[in-house]
């Protein structure tokens, strides 16, 4: 876990690079702020006020500072393969926070730092002891809160919560990073309990709890395609101050009643679960959840209508946790197209009316944008027929939703003429692989014989989330568009199928045999739909960075992001355009920054015409969303993301937290 040479090299580079950087006049006037959540604000949108760094001086940024944990671990990732019992290596998908004048992030093992925001000197560090075995994360960020019973300048008047893989959540002081004793037994809340026995790790979570009034509510992350008992998806609101249960929701239709195992489990398991971040909005009271899909993913026929709110944005009573809308995404879901990212609040005026809007992005590439007081759609929704022919003991339903506006950001056509490759040769096995498997584009069911799900299950979008520039009346976005292979397997055939896979050199490494028990099939399912050369059969760019414009629901400009450098070998980086996990944020000046491709960049945009104007080496992958903060009128704006790497796209491991800013 130490610093190796590489790594070595890059931090001298980065301090040669600051020494030849010239002087910049820094104007000090301007608005300072902090991020106090993973998402800047409670509902999200990823904005700031700050307008230190803009246009005319974001190609001066530097690495100001950098901070590393020693929380990361190689391991078997989709370029190199996975060897078999070999862990997948960790990932970095942290977005730190600004809370009280301190900044707070928390690593894969689940320990906590909090950090001098100006300089990255360590103030204190937590660590909950998870056994971690072959877990590892991720820890996506902590949440925020300030007691309104704690006196200011008392131990937990601010407190940090986190979650663990273990699924404790943990209520810390964030002046002394001791637990909060008030807060459950001792300043954690177990949150396995009511779930049921199940094997530690199962159940985790992941992402920060949505803080709303005295509330932190919670969703929970469960392992895909084991089997149709895993734990429940359960929503749960603990009070801050004593980490006491105050309500729950578990996703079961109206009217049915949970169907439990034991006197020791309270809610229905193998139930639509909420992985990602959770919004909350104060003024109207309502807890906004994005869910996933009813476990196992890619089978449904023993579901008997518990998908009722699968794949849905689900409005709850703050109060009550009662259902006060929810909007269905896709109809029987058994694509795993669950709804990855944060709901995203904002406020815009069309056709001289104020609206208080939702976005929620999809893995099909789909921008939802509802009227969050009622789930209406701002600019339509259509129900269009979708491939039918599901495997036996499933079915298909005969139409999914598709919004009028925004257009979809994944063009979903693809078929044996879109086939790409770099040389005739892998082309051609691609188009070979094409003929032999079910392609009929967007909701192609999974089949015996494998269907090509484009875009896959990575997305579209993911958990990056988008970021709102309210000023300019902007959505911006970063896109996945590569496909994936599922092929659905007779329980029988497992075994073999799993010995098939192990003897394919290609599906020895992008292949996995996925259990799905209780259920009639097992599925194999391919992360990327590849050639022989080991690049994928769809045509590039890969990824893609776009603004939609809030008041006509129009693409405002899509262009590609990253290229193909530390993917593949010179001279082959002049793709553009290329995978990427993560998400952007905005700023008042007019910059959008991301990091999220596969090549070692953080980069600086125009929002308004999505020109890049800057970008700053990094380590690795930075598979994360950055954040930005100016803590004092005396202080630069600085810039932060981590990079850590990512193990489905690659990107080597690391533990790297890093600071940008003007030249002081």
């Amino acid at each position: 876990m130490g610093i190796g040479k590489l790594d070595r090299l890059w931090a001298a580079a980065a301090l040669l690079l600051i020494g030849c950087t010239p002087p910049v006049d820094i104007d000090y006037s301007g608005p300072v702020a902090q991020w106090p959540q993973a998402g800047a604000a409670r509902g999200g949108g990823h904005y700031s006020v700050l307008t230190q760094i803009d246009k005319t001086n974001v190609s001066q940024l530097e690495i100001a500072w950098q901070h590393r944990s020693g929380d990361f671990r190689a391991g078997g990732n989709t370029i190199d393969g996975v060897t078999e019992g070999e862990p997948f290596q960790t990932s970095l998908q942290v977005t730190p926070v600004l809370f009280n004048d301190t900044l707070f992030y928390c690593t894969p093992y689940n320990r906590v730092f909090a950090l001098d925001p100006n300089t990255g000197e360590e103030l204190w560090m937590y660590d909950p002891r998870v056994e971690i075995g072959d877990f590892a994360g991720p820890c996506r960020g902590v949440a925020t809160w300030t007691s309104s019973q704690v006196g200011e300048g008392e131990i937990c008047h601010h407190r940090i919560i986190t979650g663990t893989i273990d699924a404790r959540l943990i209520a810390l002081d964030a002046q002394t990073g001791k637990p909060c004793l008030d807060f459950g037994n001792s300043g954690t809340v177990d949150a396995r309990t009511g779930l049921g026995e199940h094997p530690v790790g199962e159940y985790r979570l992941t992402t920060p709890g949505g803080i709303i009034g005295d509330l932190i509510v919670i969703g929970g992350a469960i392992s895909d395609n084991l089997k149709t008992t895993v734990p429940g998806g359960v929503v749960r609101a603990y009070d801050l101050n004593n980490g006491e249960l105050v309500w729950y929701w578990d996703p079961i239709p109206p009217n049915q009643v949970p169907i439990l195992d034991g006197d020791e489990q309270r809610y229905q398991r193998g139930t639509s679960n909420v992985w990602s971040y959770i919004s909350t909005d104060e003024d109207l009271g309502l807890v906004y959840v994005p869910t996933g899909n009813t476990s196992p993913d890619y089978y449904g026929g023993h579901r008997d209508g518990l998908d009722y709110y699968s794949s849905s944005i689900v409005a709850l009573d703050a109060t009550t946790g009662a259902v006060r809308w929810h909007f269905q995404t896709v109809h029987h879901d058994i694509w795993d197209y669950d709804l990855p990212s944060q709901p995203t609040l904002f406020d815009i005026e069309i056709a001289g009316q104020s609206v208080k809007a939702l976005a929620q992005t999809t893995k099909m590439g789909h921008i939802f944008i509802l009227d969050r007081t009622n789930g209406e759609p701002v600019f339509g929704v259509e129900e269009r027929p979708v491939p039918q022919g599901a495997v036996a003991g499933d079915f298909t339903v005969p139409t999914q939703p598709f919004p009028v506006k925004p257009r979809g950001l994944v063009d979903t056509d693809f078929t044996a003429d879109d086939v790409w490759g770099f040389t005739p040769w892998d082309k051609g096995a691609c188009e070979d692989m094409m003929q032999n498997i079910r392609s009929e584009g967007l909701f192609t069911p999974p089949t015996l014989q494998g269907s090509i799900h484009y875009p896959s299950a990575v997305g579209g979008q993911n958990w990056g989330g988008p970021a709102v520039d309210p000023e300019r009346g902007l959505l911006l976005v970063n896109t996945l568009h590569m496909a994936s292979i599922i092929q659905l397997v007779p329980r029988s055939e497992c075994e073999a199928a799993e010995a098939k896979r192990l003897e394919d050199p290609l599906g020895s490494k992008y292949a996995m045999v996925e259990a799905s028990e209780g259920t009639p099939y097992c599925d194999v399912r391919w992360m990327g739909f590849f050639s022989p050369l080991e690049v994928p059969c769809t045509p590039p760019p890969w990824g893609t960075l776009a603004a939609i414009d809030l008041t006509s629901g129009e693409v405002a400009w899509q262009r590609p992001l990253g290229t193909t450098r530390d993917l593949a070998p010179f001279p082959f980086w002049f793709i553009d355009g290329v995978p990427n996990m993560g998400g952007p944020i905005t700023t008042a000046s007019g910059l959008t920054f991301i990091a999220a491709t596969t090549d070692f960049f953080l980069r600086a945009f125009d929002s308004e015409t999505g020109e890049e104007l800057w970008k700053g080496r990094l380590p690795t992958g930075g598979q994360a969303t950055p954040m930005t903060y100016r803590t004092g009128p005396d202080q630069r704006q600085f810039v932060v993301i981590a990079a850590g790497g990512h193990w489905a796209l690659g990107t080597p491991a690391s533990d790297h937290i890093i600071a940008f800013a003007l030249p002081d």
